[in-house]
């Protein structure tokens, strides 16, 4: 006081505050502790169940002691070294490591995938053509928005019919009309004409040319070019200048035009090297770009290198001293065999094909009506009235739906697709229609989802520059909400393509001899001959071969998951 001040009087302590806290701070170091705990419990028991589905699988101990020490060395220890360094010291080089050798991993599975699809399904000249048609509806389209800006209802029309032409022409007109009397229904006569059809469409004209080019160089046009066209745009926004686009078209197709030059005296196919060095390479160099140009993370490049340089050094030197390896369920005969009696013989290559030819029309059917609806549903339904109502009724049926049995969707299938629609029992279409309809609702509500993410003040921007509802969706809503939509899908598509119940409500095959060879073909997927083989009587199947299997199926739902955790940690740091 005569200061003119006073302390302030510190608050009584109190002993029931006190163990109040420290009561607190117990269950909060408990609550975390059970937490932890369970957490790796759960990893440890489904690391255990990996390593014994592994071990069934690729029959590590069947090895000489001495394969196993000259990998240990050339391979785990050096790779392991490298890893630890890159994680530990230096934080982007972890990222670069990881990212330099899954890229091309997946870039070899995504190829693969396009080859079987040429090999089985579609062949490179009918590929060609129908890019062809593509391009030509486009020009179609782009020629109607310049003559006739402001006709929106006919750009509509032609944005139909121009694909619809393009692809499969004109078609002839059939009529058959038959003559009655009316009391005693006897025919009088049949009325039958037809026209000549008045117009092929550009695939039917392409394949019917007398000569056609080299498979490689039709897909170095409409597979490489377009692909690194696209990448080449990546790279230009990257680099926030003009550059890049040229250089990324002229570089893919350089590598492409020669290593398919080279590609037959090493015995791959010129065509084949042309899709895998689309898919691996091109995605390769352009992220190995943007690592270089920033310089951040360049020690993580020598992670695939050694990785690469160990396996190569271990097989010479366990091919020089004449180390046995293992003798694995799991090798190129099981992925590119048929399924047989003789478990040494058995394969899931027709299997494998079904799987990847389903996925083709789920993503084909699924991914445009879910963003679709959830477009709409986020942009367009009203918020109010009795639409608004309906809309939320809608949205509440649609989490419903993502939580209703798989078996009953297999059901659903079954009555619409098989029974309606009659588009033939177990066929890839009706088994990529009611899987696809199992995935729909996980597809809407992680792209409205990712929509909401986007803020409202870059619409309104939008707006105020001038733009209308759609082009700002188009523009700027989309653009920044397919990283969500894209990882939202991919996991759906994991879950999809392991689903069996489905499957085995509209009769997919349990063996197929052979791959289905189109999309109204009988097949059989991976999940579905997994099961297959585990009401097999010989042991060989039910563990060699289905463990085979199933490590089969693991690791694309592993890469198909690890790309979607790729694009959501991408979309994270450039939020």
């Amino acid at each position: 006081m005569a200061g003119g001040t006073a302390e302030p009087a510190e608050p009584p302590e109190s002993a029931g505050m006190t163990g109040t806290e420290e009561v607190s701070r117990l269950r909060g170091t408990l609550f975390e502790a059970v937490t932890l705990g369970a957490t790796v419990f759960g990893l440890l028991m489904v690391g255990v169940l990996l390593l014994y589905v592994v071990n069934d699988a690729v029959r590590p101990l069947s090895a000489d002691p001495g394969w196993h020490l000259v990998f240990f060395l050339t391979l785990v220890v050096p790779s392991l070294s490298v890893a630890a360094y890159c994680y530990t010291r230096e934080g982007p080089a972890g990222e670069v490591a990881y990212a330099t050798f899954g890229l091309p991993v997946v870039g070899l599975l995504v190829g693969a995938g396009i080859v079987v699809v040429f090999l089985e399904v579609v062949s490179v000249a009918d590929w060609f053509g129908l890019a062809l048609a593509l391009v030509a509806a486009a020009g179609a389209i782009e020629l109607h928005r310049r003559l006739r800006p402001y006709a929106a209802l006919e750009r509509l029309a032609v944005l139909i019919v121009a694909p619809l032409v393009a692809i499969f022409g004109v078609p002839a007109l059939s009529v058959d009309r038959t003559l009655a009397t009316p009391l005693t229904g006897t025919e009088l006569f049949t009325l039958s004409f037809s026209t000549p059809k008045l117009l092929p469409g550009v695939p039917e004209l392409f394949t019917s040319l007398p000569v056609l080019p080299l498979d490689w160089l039709l897909l170095v046009v409409s597979l490489t070019l377009p692909v690194a066209f696209a990448f080449g745009r990546i790279v230009s926004r990257r680099r926030e200048d003009d550059r890049g686009r040229l250089e990324t078209v002229a570089a893919a197709g350089a590598v492409a035009l020669v290593g398919a030059l080279v590609a037959p005296t090493v015995g791959i196919d010129a065509a084949h090297w042309v899709v895998l060095a689309t898919t691996t390479l091109l995605p390769l160099g352009v992220y190995l770009e943007g690592v270089v140009r920033e310089r951040a993370g360049l020690a993580g490049l020598w992670f695939p290198v050694v990785v690469v340089a160990g396996t190569l050094v271990g097989a010479l030197v366990v091919e020089t001293v004449g180390f046995a390896g293992p003798d694995p369920w799991l090798d190129w005969g099981f992925l590119t065999s048929a399924t047989s009696r003789s478990p040494a013989d058995a394969g899931i290559y027709p299997a494998l094909v079904g799987s990847i030819l389903m996925l083709v029309v789920i993503v084909v059917s699924a991914f445009p009506v879910g963003v679709g609806a959830a477009i709409y549903l986020e942009e367009y339904a009203p918020n109010s009235g009795p639409l608004g109502t309906f809309v939320t009724l809608v949205e509440i049926n649609i989490g419903n739906l993502a939580g209703v049995p798989s078996v009953v969707y297999g059901l659903l299938g079954l009555a619409i697709f098989v029974r309606t629609f009659d588009l033939g029992n177990g066929t890839v279409i009706v088994g990529g229609f009611t899987v696809g309809l199992l995935i729909l609702p996980i597809v809407i509500i992680s792209a409205q989802e990712a929509i909401r993410a986007v803020p409202d003040s870059l619409r309104q921007a939008s707006y105020g520059m001038g733009a209308t509802q759609w082009q700002t969706i188009r523009n700027v809503v989309l653009p920044r909400a397919l990283p969500g939509t894209l990882t939202g899908t991919i996991l759906a598509l994991g879950r999809a393509i392991g689903e069996t119940a489905p499957l085995l409500m509209i009769g997919a095959a349990a063996s197929v001899r052979t791959p289905p060879n189109g999309f109204f073909s009988r097949f059989s997927a991976m999940p579905r001959q997994i099961y297959s083989w585990s009401s097999e009587i010989q042991p060989e199947f039910r563990y060699g071969v289905l463990a085979a299997g199933v490590v089969t199926l693991l690791v694309v739902l592993l890469m198909m998951n690890g790309t979607a955790i790729l694009i959501r940690n991408k979309y994270q740091r450039e939020s």
